[in-house]
């Protein structure tokens, strides 16, 4: 079974269809979304009617969450953007999506970790920035799921941890938008470091399962130029060059 992850879309139009037509190519038997799959200054409305098509095994993201939850004066900007662009029926596509989600009985899809939405799974942010977790960090934050494979989001950095007892975490990192900077719960930045739109593909084989990491082309500088017209200049620099 090849199992093609993806993440952290954004509705980045493009970038999603450079990795859906990379992952068919690369032979992917399963192509599931581990959310916040809208939120952006790009193209929420288009992105989620691609995705509504397909029907691949979603789950909701903190950024669904948070476009569901909350007035929308009071929602950061890229939500703001996401949820004045969306229509009724997108909104409910949103609403029904879980939270986490069983693929297989060793297959698990959440968008943290198991206990919350928001948390790092591989990293731990300090006050010196974010480093990557520690095997005991991340075994903690595993829990006591019994999935072999954990697949999660959130960080947009791409990172795999195979803890002690032979569980795999895989992170395929940010469809849609390479770098980010957050203030909590402390100054941090995530960069990748290029532009382009990452996911990875998880083999299973007689031996467990395996990660394979792709980085894929496609028109970031005009996606960047859409940022820019839609007055988010932090977007534009990150999708251009992968940092902050």
């Amino acid at each position: 079974m090849r199992i093609a992850a993806l993440s952290d879309i954004h509705g980045n139009l493009a970038a999603l269809d450079a990795v859906l037509d990379d992952a068919r190519r690369h032979g992917a038997d399963c192509i599931v979304n581990l959310g916040d799959i809208l939120s952006g200054p790009l193209f929420p409305s288009e992105t989620a009617d691609r995705l509504m098509a397909l029907g691949l095994p979603t789950i909701k993201g903190n950024h669904e969450r948070q476009l569901l939850g909350a007035d929308p004066s009071r929602m950061g900007l890229s939500d703001r953007f996401a949820h004045g662009a969306l229509r009724s029926d997108q909104l409910a596509w949103i609403r029904e999506l879980p939270s986490e989600l069983r693929l297989a009985d060793d297959v698990l899809m959440v968008h943290g970790t198991p206990q919350s939405d928001l948390e790092y799974f591989l990293e731990t942010v300090t006050d010196r920035g974010c480093r990557i977790a520690t095997p005991e960090e991340a075994g903690r934050r595993a829990g006591d799921t019994d999935a072999k494979l954990i697949l999660c989001g959130h960080t947009h950095l791409q990172r795999s941890m195979r803890l002690e007892d032979g569980r795999l975490i895989v992170n395929p990192g940010s469809v849609g938008l390479p770098a980010y900077e957050d203030d909590l719960p402390l100054p941090h930045r995530m960069e990748m470091g290029t532009p382009h739109a990452r996911y990875a593909c998880v083999t299973k084989s007689a031996a467990g399962w395996d990660v394979e990491f792709r980085a894929v082309e496609y028109d970031w500088h005009e996606a960047a130029k859409v940022a820019a017209r839609n007055g988010r200049p932090d977007w534009e620099t990150a999708l251009r060059t992968g940092y902050c």
